[in-house]
């Protein structure tokens, strides 16, 4: 379990926060002794179950509704949480869309809008904190991108993959851009990960299989948790983590389906 001082007067800010790998990371955080921020898009039931579980541990949080899509959302509500615990000093990038899809088969308005929230959405989120964080010296982004970005052999995630391609890009060049203010900006590359985006479209049985499909291309055998990319995630935003910028970190369980290269 993560020590409760080690991000004790820090405020952080989770898109995405309200399930899955964000509802975990925001619990992760709350137990590091950071403030956070839940944002959540349609479930305004999930995020507040989520900041009930803070408050319950003696943190403060506070459900953020925003669509990341939108900049005039985003920057309401960075300017919100401002009001209500404090300046960002962490920014976790995770809030994001899977359609699946191939190259002949593909929804134009379903990459349109995976491009807009996976891709946009963290521009305009990053952007509406580094502000506060350059003014004030310190802070740690944390970008969620996906092993898929590296070339995993999954059919169908092409398109997602573009967009998670494009997440490291802007890891590195915000890490350029930011670190002589103090600034880290990292990514971690999560591998099949049990949660409600990438089973929703699938019974229980369905879901069995493709989890035992996906473990066994895993050196471990098995397929990760959330709790196994929110401690990833912690670690980058600790002090431990100081001398690391610009860098990608993946977390899969040791995947082996990959793409060849050249």
């Amino acid at each position: 379990m993560a020590s409760k001082t080690l991000l004790s007067n820090r405020v952080a800010l989770v898109t995405g926060g309200s399930r899955g790998i964000g509802r975990a990371i925001a619990l992760e955080l709350a137990e590091s002794g950071a403030a956070v921020a839940v944002n959540y898009h349609a479930r305004p039931d999930a995020a507040e179950e989520v900041v009930t579980r803070i408050l319950k541990m003696g943190g403060r949080a506070v459900p953020l509704q925003a669509d990341i899509a939108d900049k005039a959302q985003v920057e309401a509500m960075v300017a919100r949480c401002e009001s209500e615990l404090g300046g960002v000093d962490i920014l976790v990038n995770n809030a994001g869309l899977l359609y699946p899809g191939r190259l002949l088969d593909h929804q134009e308005s379903e990459f349109d809008q995976m491009w807009r929230t996976n891709v946009k959405g963290l521009v305009y989120a990053t952007a509406a904190v580094a502000k506060g964080m350059v003014e004030r010296g310190w802070g740690r982004i944390v970008n969620i991108s996906s092993n898929a970005a590296i070339g995993t052999a999954m059919p169908g995630t092409t398109l997602y993959a573009a967009t998670k391609g494009a997440v490291l890009s802007l890891t590195k060049r915000f890490a350029f851009e930011l670190g002589e203010h103090g600034i880290t900006v990292n990514a971690v590359l999560p591998g099949f990960t049990k949660t409600d985006m990438v089973l929703a479209d699938k019974d229980q049985k369905q879901a069995d299989e493709v989890i035992e499909r996906v473990a066994g291309r895993s050196m471990l055998g098995r397929v990760g948790e959330p709790e196994d990319i929110a401690r990833v995630t912690r670690f980058l935003c600790t002090q431990d983590a100081d001398f690391m910028t610009g860098q990608y970190l993946l977390a899969d369980g040791g995947r082996m389906d990959y793409l060849a290269h050249s």
